[in-house]
């Protein structure tokens, strides 16, 4: 019995932690965006707009 719970709990783990680096991938892109319009204008508001619209882009190009 225990060893089925713990193959399943590895199994969830093992999904979330690919889930989680996939979405990492994808968010590399908006956070070179974000330091690069941080570097331009040292103001964080426009960072973190700028963070937030690539960020959301490239989440929707990969649905």
């Amino acid at each position: 019995m225990y060893d089925i719970v713990g193959i399943i709990g590895l199994i969830i783990i093992g999904i979330i932690i690919i889930l989680v680096i996939r979405l990492l991938l994808v968010l590399i892109p908006a956070a070179i965006v974000a330091f690069v319009v941080w570097f331009l204008t040292g103001n964080l508001w426009w960072t973190g707009i700028a963070f937030l619209v690539i960020a959301a882009l490239s989440i929707l190009k990969k649905l």
